[in-house]
């Protein structure tokens, strides 16, 4: 049986755009959320080599320092003609939190390689989730959700790689949706509808965890 969530807890991140998304998602279940970055945390070194590890890392860290329990994320980029690429390593292809550069060696990389086609333009994003309590105890979800890398990038939504992916099913990029058509969950009627690769390991974690008010 999975531990149950309730009253305050540290969202494990110094991302503007992940902590707006988790307060969202957490809007409905009367969560109270401060951040790493809110309550001056330093960042943890992120040494797992997987992203549940590198989320596990930072949400005890979190834990441990505030006593409360701690919510992280780690998710990334995973570009099948580039080996999954840039993958755990995600943020660091960004320029002082700048993505646009990211985005730029991405398009650099599969040129390159010659994958200039759409089918071999195939990517996912992945998000690992893990909860993590003072005492040591923690739970872990994962989301994927699957589509393809365009260039040039479209949209001035989300963040990150957004702009430049396309889930598959749409026309549109995330960066060209609304955080509603994002990750918004029907809760009521189709919360498996969910579509970013966070939204969907959120579902696992509120059934397992969380009490609908």
């Amino acid at each position: 049986m999975a531990r149950k969530l309730s009253g305050t807890i540290i969202i494990a991140t110094h991302n503007a755009g992940k902590l707006r998304e988790m307060r969202e998602l957490l809007a409905p279940f009367g969560i109270e959320a401060t951040s790493a970055g809110e309550r001056g945390l330093p960042v943890p070194d992120e040494t797992g080599h997987m992203f549940s590890e590198n989320a596990a890392i930072k949400a005890h860290a979190a834990a441990q320092a505030t006593g409360l329990p701690a919510l992280s994320d780690d998710s990334g980029l995973c570009v099948a003609a580039l080996d999954c690429a840039p993958g755990l390593f995600s943020a660091d292809w960004a320029v002082n939190k700048d993505f646009a550069p990211a985005m730029e060696k991405v398009e650099r990389e599969l040129q390159k390689r010659g994958a200039t086609a759409p089918e071999q333009r195939r990517a996912y994003f992945v998000s690992a989730l893990v909860v993590a309590w003072p005492d040591g105890h923690e739970e872990i979800f994962e989301g994927r959700v699957h589509g393809a890398v365009i260039w040039p990038p479209r949209g001035e939504k989300g963040f990150g790689y957004d702009p430049m992916f396309v889930p598959d099913g749409s026309a549109r990029s995330f960066g060209e949706m609304s955080a509603q058509e994002k990750h918004g969950i029907d809760w009521l009627a189709a919360p498996d509808n969910a579509l970013s690769h966070r939204a969907r390991a959120f579902v696992a974690l509120a059934r397992a965890c969380l009490e609908p008010r």
